[in-house]
């Protein structure tokens, strides 16, 4: 997915810095106090490229969803940081302002059934945005949406519940273009879908990339959805985005250990590889964003873990390779083999993992 597109696919049409997202934990019925935070997302840094799809990986609770809300400005507010599309600074834009900003950024919700509501048509789910924001509208706009997301023109007189999950996809997208945004987050666009309409989904988010010159965040826990879609992935553990690189660098030589964990489990379509190739296997679970371990995040789980930095000092997000950035202390004495996983016992295999 990288079509030349006009300003250079080089420019930066998004630009995340320094974000954070804490919900407040409250105790108390009538004086409510607070006693603690919530950290969803904590100083994420991030550039998505004009044009490009930006994919972003990590495990359930890790806080994708939430970013690409907060990205958004949807119904998640904004502890700290810059949220900048394309050179303005969303995180600061207030009621008319914003309001306007939006209809530039658009998202594609997981569930197709809860984000479209069954009492109203699809020609009125598809034109309400538009109409919010004072774009003209009439059945020829509608049936020209359609046909882009490959659904006959007749579709505009019938509900939701008359369609297959896949097909209803289609009108969340549908309903996402309408409004000629640049930007468009898909939160876990195929995984409510069966297999076999996953990959029809995904050419479709491809053939309209193509055509619009549409930018994408594409939010997924399936690896190889992510391969598939990704001009760049970014990792992301516990509310911080600990690897991002480009699609094939990153899949062909993960530098941080929870990048190789994940990449180790997806599966190789050759049984003697397969067999043969070793998987890291994480202790535990992700540990909760109300209580976060100090020092480096994923410490409390990593097989490299170095008590001298890991469990004190919290690593950045540094450049290792042109366009590689990685947030480990000991990255470059992990890709070495200077430094070996402490206990053998969570390494199963004896080759290493090419997924």
């Amino acid at each position: 997915m990288n079509p030349e597109v006009s300003g250079g696919r080089d420019e930066v049409l998004l630009r995340v810095r320094g974000l954070k997202v804490h919900f407040p934990i409250t105790r108390g019925i009538v004086l409510q106090r607070t006693v603690g935070h919530v950290q969803a997302v904590d100083g994420v840094d991030l550039d998505v490229r004009r044009g490009q799809t930006m994919g972003l990986v990590g495990e359930s609770g890790s806080g994708k969803s939430t970013l690409g809300r907060g990205i958004l400005r949807l119904g998640v507010p904004l502890t700290a940081g810059t949220v900048e599309y394309d050179g303005v600074d969303i995180a600061s834009l207030r009621g008319e302002q914003l309001r306007r900003q939006r209809s530039a950024m658009q998202m594609v919700f997981q569930d197709p059934m809860a984000s479209l509501n069954p009492r109203q048509s699809v020609e009125n789910l598809i034109t309400e945005p538009m109409r919010a924001h004072g774009k003209p509208v009439d059945t020829t706009t509608v049936a020209r949406l359609l046909e882009l997301v490959g659904l006959p023109r007749s579709a505009a007189l019938r509900y939701p519940h008359e369609f297959s999950g896949g097909q209803r996809q289609r009108l969340g997208i549908a309903r996402a273009i309408g409004l000629e945004p640049a930007l468009v987050i898909a939160d876990e666009p195929v995984s409510a879908l069966d297999v076999s309409v996953q990959a029809q989904v995904l050419n479709l988010l491809e053939e309209l990339q193509q055509r619009l010159g549409l930018t994408y965040l594409v939010i997924a826990h399936d690896l190889a959805v992510v391969r598939h879609v990704s001009d760049d992935v970014a990792v992301m553990y516990l509310g911080g985005i600990v690897e991002q690189a480009g699609s094939d660098d990153l899949y062909r030589s993960p530098l941080h250990p929870y990048t190789r964990a994940l990449m180790s489990a997806v599966p190789v379509p050759d049984p003697e590889v397969e067999d043969r190739r070793q998987r890291i296997l994480l202790r535990g679970d992700i540990p909760s964003p109300a209580a976060p371990p100090t020092g480096c995040r994923f410490h409390t789980r990593c097989p490299y873990r170095q008590q001298t930095r890991c469990d004190d000092e919290r690593p950045v997000l540094r450049e290792l390779r042109p366009g590689h950035r990685v947030a480990c202390h000991f990255a470059e004495e992990i890709d070495s083999g200077a430094i070996q996983p402490a206990e053998a016992a969570q390494m199963v295999g004896t080759a290493p993992a090419s997924p």
